[in-house]
């Protein structure tokens, strides 16, 4: 069983910053990718970023290049989601994810477990 609990959000002003965090409990961390969406109130959840087992490749959104960054500590069973110049248009749930990994890949798609989300909301 694979569990996913994320914590750091909040309230925020634009321009400003938050971390995200998700700690994962349950089968060995490094052998799964991790990934971060997020749902905005009436919308679908979307893909934020996402990072390979081993943190060497990680793959973002377009809405989030440059301002995001994902990485993570295998040691803590961690991953984190560090979010610069945030706007209001970043304001959501945001939820972690993780899928097991067969190669060392970012994927967008296709995961299998996920936190319980935290809020996040960007106040202009």
């Amino acid at each position: 069983q694979v569990h996913l609990v994320e914590s750091g959000g909040g309230l925020v002003h634009a321009g400003g910053s938050l971390r995200l965090s998700c700690a994962k409990s349950g089968r060995t961390f490094s052998t799964y990718a991790m990934g971060w969406f997020r749902q905005s109130p009436g919308k679908e959840r979307v893909f934020v970023a996402a990072i390979s087992w081993s943190g060497g490749s990680t793959s973002y959104a377009d809405s989030v290049k440059g301002r995001f960054t994902i990485s993570r500590a295998n040691a803590r069973n961690t991953v984190y989601l560090q979010m610069n110049s945030l706007t209001p248009k970043d304001t959501a749930v945001y939820y972690c994810a993780a899928r097991y990994a067969d190669s060392d890949y970012a994927p967008q798609v296709q995961y299998n477990y996920w936190g319980q989300g935290t809020q996040v909301t960007v106040s202009s």
